[in-house]
Protein backbone atom coordinates (compact mmCIF):
# COMPACT_ATOMS: atom_id res chain seq x y z
CA UNK A 1 0.00 0.00 0.00
CA UNK A 2 1.40 3.55 -0.96
CA UNK A 3 1.88 5.95 1.62
CA UNK A 4 -0.60 8.02 0.51
CA UNK A 5 -3.25 4.92 -0.05
CA UNK A 6 -6.98 5.77 1.19
CA UNK A 7 -6.34 1.64 2.19
CA UNK A 8 -3.71 2.23 4.35
CA UNK A 9 -5.43 4.92 6.22
CA UNK A 10 -8.84 2.76 6.91
CA UNK A 11 -6.69 -0.25 7.48
CA UNK A 12 -4.55 1.58 10.33
CA UNK A 13 -8.20 2.90 11.64
CA UNK A 14 -9.36 -0.44 11.74
CA UNK A 15 -6.24 -1.55 13.49
CA UNK A 16 -6.35 0.87 16.35
CA UNK A 17 -9.95 0.18 16.89
CA UNK A 18 -8.84 -3.76 16.85
CA UNK A 19 -5.76 -2.83 19.12
CA UNK A 20 -8.31 -0.76 21.89
CA UNK A 21 -10.77 -3.45 22.16
CA UNK A 22 -7.87 -5.78 22.59
CA UNK A 23 -6.62 -3.57 25.40
CA UNK A 24 -9.94 -3.51 27.39
CA UNK A 25 -9.97 -7.08 27.33
CA UNK A 26 -6.57 -7.67 28.40
CA UNK A 27 -6.48 -5.59 31.10
CA UNK A 28 -8.80 -7.11 33.83
CA UNK A 29 -5.99 -10.14 33.25
CA UNK A 30 -3.53 -7.95 33.88
CA UNK A 31 -4.46 -6.02 36.78
CA UNK A 32 -2.19 -7.80 39.20
CA UNK A 33 1.16 -7.48 41.27
CA UNK A 34 4.11 -7.91 40.10
CA UNK A 35 6.87 -6.70 37.08
CA UNK A 36 5.94 -8.74 35.19
CA UNK A 37 1.97 -7.90 35.40
CA UNK A 38 3.45 -4.11 35.10
CA UNK A 39 5.46 -5.00 32.17
CA UNK A 40 2.13 -6.32 30.10
CA UNK A 41 0.16 -3.34 30.93
CA UNK A 42 3.02 -1.01 30.22
CA UNK A 43 3.16 -2.78 26.47
CA UNK A 44 -0.48 -2.53 26.26
CA UNK A 45 -0.39 1.01 26.60
CA UNK A 46 2.50 1.30 24.31
CA UNK A 47 0.30 -0.80 21.79
CA UNK A 48 -2.74 1.54 21.77
CA UNK A 49 -0.55 4.85 21.71
CA UNK A 50 1.04 3.51 18.37
CA UNK A 51 -2.29 2.44 17.11
CA UNK A 52 -3.71 5.74 17.04
CA UNK A 53 -0.84 7.60 16.54
CA UNK A 54 0.36 5.99 13.43
CA UNK A 55 -3.36 6.34 11.74
CA UNK A 56 -3.34 10.09 13.06
CA UNK A 57 0.06 10.22 11.51
CA UNK A 58 -0.43 9.24 7.86
CA UNK A 59 -3.67 11.45 7.99
CA UNK A 60 -1.86 14.36 8.59
CA UNK A 61 0.29 13.85 6.26
CA UNK A 62 -2.53 13.24 3.29
CA UNK A 63 -3.63 15.97 4.53
CA UNK A 64 -0.69 18.05 4.33
CA UNK A 65 1.63 16.16 1.76
CA UNK A 66 4.74 15.77 4.12
CA UNK A 67 5.59 13.03 1.96
CA UNK A 68 4.51 11.20 -1.05
CA UNK A 69 6.35 7.97 -1.07
CA UNK A 70 7.83 5.13 1.60
CA UNK A 71 10.88 5.82 0.07
CA UNK A 72 10.57 9.67 0.19
CA UNK A 73 9.49 9.55 4.00
CA UNK A 74 12.73 6.75 4.56
CA UNK A 75 15.10 9.49 3.12
CA UNK A 76 15.39 7.35 -0.21
CA UNK A 77 15.49 8.89 -3.22
CA UNK A 78 12.70 8.58 -5.44
CA UNK A 79 13.51 10.52 -8.27
CA UNK A 80 16.89 8.95 -10.97
CA UNK A 81 18.30 11.71 -12.92
CA UNK A 82 20.71 10.80 -15.54
CA UNK A 83 22.70 13.57 -17.63
CA UNK A 84 23.65 11.91 -21.02
CA UNK A 85 25.35 13.86 -23.02
CA UNK A 86 24.11 14.09 -27.11
CA UNK A 87 26.27 13.30 -29.74
CA UNK A 88 28.82 15.31 -31.45
CA UNK A 89 27.07 16.80 -35.04
CA UNK A 90 23.92 15.22 -36.25
CA UNK A 91 20.45 15.89 -35.16
CA UNK A 92 19.82 16.66 -31.04
CA UNK A 93 17.73 13.99 -29.56
CA UNK A 94 14.59 15.09 -28.75
CA UNK A 95 14.56 17.18 -25.11
CA UNK A 96 11.33 15.68 -24.39
CA UNK A 97 10.41 11.89 -23.84
CA UNK A 98 6.76 10.24 -23.73
CA UNK A 99 7.32 7.57 -20.83
CA UNK A 100 3.65 6.47 -21.43
CA UNK A 101 0.25 7.68 -19.75
CA UNK A 102 -0.98 7.74 -16.44
CA UNK A 103 -4.39 6.70 -15.48
CA UNK A 104 -6.12 9.15 -13.25
CA UNK A 105 -9.86 8.48 -13.36
CA UNK A 106 -10.65 10.99 -16.29
CA UNK A 107 -14.51 11.28 -16.68
CA UNK A 108 -14.36 9.80 -20.46
CA UNK A 109 -11.78 8.88 -22.90
CA UNK A 110 -8.95 10.94 -24.35
CA UNK A 111 -11.25 12.57 -27.30
CA UNK A 112 -14.03 13.50 -24.38
CA UNK A 113 -11.77 14.39 -21.46
CA UNK A 114 -8.11 14.65 -21.76
CA UNK A 115 -4.98 12.24 -21.63
CA UNK A 116 -1.88 12.80 -19.09
CA UNK A 117 1.16 11.54 -20.54
CA UNK A 118 4.49 11.05 -18.02
CA UNK A 119 6.93 12.35 -19.72
CA UNK A 120 11.22 13.11 -19.34
CA UNK A 121 12.49 16.07 -19.86
CA UNK A 122 16.28 16.78 -21.04
CA UNK A 123 17.35 20.21 -21.25
CA UNK A 124 19.67 20.88 -23.99
CA UNK A 125 20.74 24.36 -22.66
CA UNK A 126 21.40 23.60 -19.38
CA UNK A 127 22.10 20.16 -19.06
CA UNK A 128 19.39 19.38 -16.39
CA UNK A 129 16.44 17.55 -16.30
CA UNK A 130 12.70 16.15 -14.76
CA UNK A 131 10.69 13.87 -14.83
CA UNK A 132 6.69 15.38 -14.86
CA UNK A 133 3.45 15.09 -16.23
CA UNK A 134 1.64 16.74 -19.47
CA UNK A 135 -1.92 16.98 -19.65
CA UNK A 136 -3.61 16.98 -22.96
CA UNK A 137 -7.03 18.68 -23.92
CA UNK A 138 -9.35 16.04 -25.53
CA UNK A 139 -9.29 18.55 -28.80
CA UNK A 140 -5.73 17.72 -29.31
CA UNK A 141 -7.08 14.26 -30.05
CA UNK A 142 -10.15 14.94 -32.14
CA UNK A 143 -10.55 14.65 -35.94
CA UNK A 144 -10.74 18.52 -37.48
CA UNK A 145 -7.97 20.04 -34.58
CA UNK A 146 -5.10 17.96 -35.98
CA UNK A 147 -3.10 21.46 -36.63
CA UNK A 148 -4.33 23.01 -33.75
CA UNK A 149 -1.83 24.71 -31.74
CA UNK A 150 -2.66 25.11 -28.20
CA UNK A 151 -1.48 27.09 -25.38
CA UNK A 152 0.51 26.12 -22.08
CA UNK A 153 0.14 26.13 -18.18
CA UNK A 154 3.35 25.09 -16.43
CA UNK A 155 1.88 24.55 -13.28
CA UNK A 156 4.86 23.75 -10.67
CA UNK A 157 4.27 22.33 -6.94
CA UNK A 158 6.35 23.61 -3.91
CA UNK A 159 9.76 22.50 -2.28
CA UNK A 160 9.98 20.01 -1.00
CA UNK A 161 7.47 18.05 -3.64
CA UNK A 162 6.74 15.71 -6.46
CA UNK A 163 5.24 16.40 -9.30
CA UNK A 164 2.93 13.53 -8.49
CA UNK A 165 1.10 15.77 -5.73
CA UNK A 166 -0.34 18.22 -8.75
CA UNK A 167 -1.94 15.05 -9.68
CA UNK A 168 -2.89 12.81 -6.34
CA UNK A 169 -2.99 15.94 -4.01
CA UNK A 170 -3.95 19.30 -5.83
CA UNK A 171 -5.36 17.06 -8.75
CA UNK A 172 -4.61 19.93 -11.43
CA UNK A 173 -5.28 17.64 -14.15
CA UNK A 174 -8.98 16.37 -12.74
CA UNK A 175 -9.71 20.03 -12.48
CA UNK A 176 -8.13 21.24 -16.25
CA UNK A 177 -10.00 18.30 -18.07
CA UNK A 178 -13.35 19.55 -16.26
CA UNK A 179 -13.20 23.08 -17.06
CA UNK A 180 -12.54 21.88 -20.80
CA UNK A 181 -15.56 19.42 -20.71
CA UNK A 182 -17.48 22.47 -19.37
CA UNK A 183 -16.26 24.72 -22.22
CA UNK A 184 -15.32 27.66 -19.00
CA UNK A 185 -11.68 27.35 -20.52
CA UNK A 186 -10.28 26.73 -23.76
CA UNK A 187 -8.46 23.53 -24.96
CA UNK A 188 -5.05 23.60 -22.86
CA UNK A 189 -2.06 22.10 -22.12
CA UNK A 190 -1.11 21.70 -18.58
CA UNK A 191 2.24 20.95 -17.67
CA UNK A 192 3.34 19.46 -14.26
CA UNK A 193 6.67 19.94 -12.94
CA UNK A 194 8.41 20.41 -9.72
CA UNK A 195 10.96 23.08 -9.14
CA UNK A 196 14.35 21.62 -8.12
CA UNK A 197 16.11 20.81 -10.90
CA UNK A 198 18.63 18.72 -8.73
CA UNK A 199 18.27 16.08 -6.52
CA UNK A 200 18.49 17.34 -3.13
CA UNK A 201 18.93 20.67 -3.71
CA UNK A 202 15.93 23.57 -3.99
CA UNK A 203 16.85 26.09 -6.72
CA UNK A 204 14.25 28.15 -6.20
CA UNK A 205 14.47 28.90 -9.93
CA UNK A 206 17.30 30.39 -9.72
CA UNK A 207 20.56 30.89 -12.20
CA UNK A 208 23.40 29.95 -10.07
CA UNK A 209 26.47 31.54 -10.14
CA UNK A 210 28.63 28.73 -11.59
CA UNK A 211 26.16 25.98 -10.20
CA UNK A 212 22.45 24.97 -11.95
CA UNK A 213 20.73 27.11 -14.22
CA UNK A 214 17.67 26.67 -12.87
CA UNK A 215 15.85 29.64 -14.60
CA UNK A 216 17.15 29.06 -17.80
CA UNK A 217 15.73 25.42 -17.65
CA UNK A 218 12.54 26.75 -17.31
CA UNK A 219 12.13 29.88 -19.60
CA UNK A 220 14.32 27.78 -22.35
CA UNK A 221 15.07 24.23 -22.10
CA UNK A 222 10.95 23.40 -20.98
CA UNK A 223 9.64 25.67 -24.18
CA UNK A 224 11.91 23.58 -26.57
CA UNK A 225 11.00 20.63 -24.80
CA UNK A 226 7.36 20.94 -25.20
CA UNK A 227 7.69 22.35 -28.82
CA UNK A 228 9.61 18.96 -29.77
CA UNK A 229 6.64 17.02 -29.09
CA UNK A 230 3.20 18.83 -28.71
CA UNK A 231 1.65 21.27 -30.93
CA UNK A 232 1.75 24.00 -28.48
CA UNK A 233 0.88 27.95 -28.86
CA UNK A 234 4.15 30.13 -29.38
CA UNK A 235 2.41 33.42 -29.65
CA UNK A 236 3.49 35.95 -27.55
CA UNK A 237 2.39 35.43 -24.12
CA UNK A 238 1.07 32.40 -25.05
CA UNK A 239 2.25 30.40 -21.71
CA UNK A 240 0.93 31.07 -18.52
CA UNK A 241 2.75 29.89 -15.26
CA UNK A 242 0.48 28.61 -12.33
CA UNK A 243 2.86 27.53 -8.26
CA UNK A 244 1.92 27.10 -4.65
CA UNK A 245 4.70 27.70 -2.14
CA UNK A 246 7.89 27.58 -3.75
CA UNK A 247 6.33 27.26 -7.04
CA UNK A 248 4.47 29.83 -6.78
CA UNK A 249 7.34 31.75 -6.43
CA UNK A 250 8.79 30.17 -9.82
CA UNK A 251 5.70 31.00 -11.47
CA UNK A 252 5.44 34.73 -10.89
CA UNK A 253 9.36 34.82 -11.38
CA UNK A 254 8.65 33.38 -15.13
CA UNK A 255 6.32 35.52 -15.74
CA UNK A 256 8.02 38.37 -14.68
CA UNK A 257 11.64 37.92 -16.16
CA UNK A 258 10.27 36.10 -19.45
CA UNK A 259 7.00 38.09 -20.64
CA UNK A 260 7.34 37.42 -24.02
CA UNK A 261 7.23 33.68 -23.31
CA UNK A 262 4.82 33.76 -20.19
CA UNK A 263 2.09 36.41 -20.45
CA UNK A 264 0.53 35.15 -17.07
CA UNK A 265 1.63 34.04 -13.90
CA UNK A 266 -0.65 33.27 -10.72
CA UNK A 267 1.29 32.56 -7.04
CA UNK A 268 -0.88 30.50 -4.61
CA UNK A 269 0.33 31.61 -0.94
CA UNK A 270 3.88 32.48 -3.05
CA UNK A 271 6.66 33.10 -1.73
CA UNK A 272 8.11 36.69 -3.24
CA UNK A 273 11.93 36.16 -2.78
CA UNK A 274 14.67 32.76 -2.66
CA UNK A 275 14.96 31.94 0.54
CA UNK A 276 18.25 30.54 1.26
CA UNK A 277 19.11 27.71 3.56
CA UNK A 278 20.72 24.09 4.03
CA UNK A 279 18.91 22.98 1.48
CA UNK A 280 19.77 25.60 -1.30
CA UNK A 281 22.90 26.40 -0.53
CA UNK A 282 24.09 30.12 -1.32
CA UNK A 283 22.37 30.76 -4.64
CA UNK A 284 23.90 34.00 -5.25
CA UNK A 285 27.54 33.51 -5.22
CA UNK A 286 27.78 36.64 -2.51
CA UNK A 287 26.73 38.45 -5.42
CA UNK A 288 24.28 41.41 -3.74
CA UNK A 289 22.87 42.62 -6.90
CA UNK A 290 21.77 39.04 -7.80
CA UNK A 291 19.88 38.58 -4.33
CA UNK A 292 18.15 41.94 -5.08
CA UNK A 293 16.91 40.75 -8.43
CA UNK A 294 15.98 37.45 -6.93
CA UNK A 295 12.93 39.69 -4.99
CA UNK A 296 10.24 39.85 -6.46
CA UNK A 297 8.88 42.43 -4.76
CA UNK A 298 12.11 44.53 -4.99
CA UNK A 299 11.99 44.41 -8.94
CA UNK A 300 8.66 45.61 -9.17
CA UNK A 301 9.84 48.49 -6.69
CA UNK A 302 13.49 49.24 -8.89
CA UNK A 303 13.18 47.68 -11.99
CA UNK A 304 10.69 48.64 -15.24
CA UNK A 305 7.82 46.62 -14.54
CA UNK A 306 6.88 44.13 -17.47
CA UNK A 307 3.57 44.14 -19.58
CA UNK A 308 2.33 40.95 -17.64
CA UNK A 309 -0.72 39.88 -15.86
CA UNK A 310 -0.17 38.42 -11.94
CA UNK A 311 -2.46 36.48 -9.53
CA UNK A 312 -1.48 35.81 -6.17
CA UNK A 313 -4.19 34.62 -3.48
CA UNK A 314 -3.21 34.56 0.50
CA UNK A 315 -5.36 33.98 3.40
CA UNK A 316 -6.13 36.39 6.32
CA UNK A 317 -6.46 33.54 9.17
CA UNK A 318 -4.23 32.35 11.35
CA UNK A 319 -0.67 31.57 11.18
CA UNK A 320 -0.95 32.58 6.93
CA UNK A 321 -1.77 36.24 7.95
CA UNK A 322 1.89 36.86 9.58
CA UNK A 323 3.66 34.41 6.57
CA UNK A 324 1.89 35.27 3.82
CA UNK A 325 -0.74 37.94 3.46
CA UNK A 326 1.46 40.94 4.58
CA UNK A 327 4.12 39.66 2.13
CA UNK A 328 1.63 39.58 -0.72
CA UNK A 329 0.22 43.04 0.16
CA UNK A 330 3.41 44.20 0.30
CA UNK A 331 4.08 43.15 -3.36
CA UNK A 332 1.01 44.15 -4.77
CA UNK A 333 1.36 47.77 -3.47
CA UNK A 334 4.18 47.90 -5.92
CA UNK A 335 2.69 46.73 -8.90
CA UNK A 336 2.61 49.98 -11.47
CA UNK A 337 1.34 50.12 -15.38
CA UNK A 338 2.02 47.79 -17.21
CA UNK A 339 1.84 45.21 -14.80
CA UNK A 340 -1.44 44.12 -13.95
CA UNK A 341 -2.00 42.19 -10.37
CA UNK A 342 -5.33 40.36 -9.06
CA UNK A 343 -5.42 39.27 -5.87
CA UNK A 344 -7.10 36.40 -4.47
CA UNK A 345 -7.74 36.47 -0.69
CA UNK A 346 -9.68 34.20 1.46
CA UNK A 347 -10.81 34.64 5.23
CA UNK A 348 -10.11 30.44 5.49
CA UNK A 349 -6.91 29.09 4.47
CA UNK A 350 -3.59 27.17 5.35
CA UNK A 351 -0.68 26.12 3.46
CA UNK A 352 -1.86 23.15 2.63
CA UNK A 353 -3.01 20.63 -0.59
CA UNK A 354 -7.31 21.19 0.74
CA UNK A 355 -6.31 25.28 -0.20
CA UNK A 356 -4.61 25.22 -3.57
CA UNK A 357 -6.83 22.28 -4.62
CA UNK A 358 -10.26 24.79 -3.82
CA UNK A 359 -8.08 27.53 -5.47
CA UNK A 360 -6.73 25.81 -8.90
CA UNK A 361 -10.43 26.01 -10.81
CA UNK A 362 -10.64 29.85 -10.19
CA UNK A 363 -6.88 30.24 -11.23
CA UNK A 364 -7.07 28.55 -14.34
CA UNK A 365 -10.16 30.03 -15.10
CA UNK A 366 -8.27 32.93 -14.98
CA UNK A 367 -4.87 32.23 -16.30
CA UNK A 368 -7.18 31.31 -19.72
CA UNK A 369 -8.92 34.79 -19.52
CA UNK A 370 -5.76 36.83 -19.23
CA UNK A 371 -3.83 34.86 -21.94
CA UNK A 372 -7.03 35.05 -24.58
CA UNK A 373 -6.93 38.21 -23.80
CA UNK A 374 -2.82 38.47 -25.06
CA UNK A 375 -4.02 37.29 -28.52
Amino acid sequence: MGLTSPTLFWFLVVAAVVVCALVLWLWPRVARQGLLALAARLGLLVLLQLSVLGALLVKANNDFGFYSTWDELLGRASTRQVLKPGPDGGKRPPALVVKGQESIGLKGARDKAGQVDRIEIRGPVTGLGMDGFAYLPPQYFQKGHEKDRFPVIVAITGQPGLSENLITQIKVPQAASAEVMAKRTRPTIVLMVRPSVVADRDTNCTDVPGGPQALTFFSQDLPIAVNDVYRADNGRGAWGAVGNSTGGYCALKLAMTNPARYGAGAGLSADYFARQDKDTGDLYAGNAKLKKEADLTWRLAHLPPPPVSLLVSTSKSGKEYQRNYRPTMDFVHQVKAPTRVTTLVRDQGSHNFQTWREEYPLVLRWLDKELSAGH
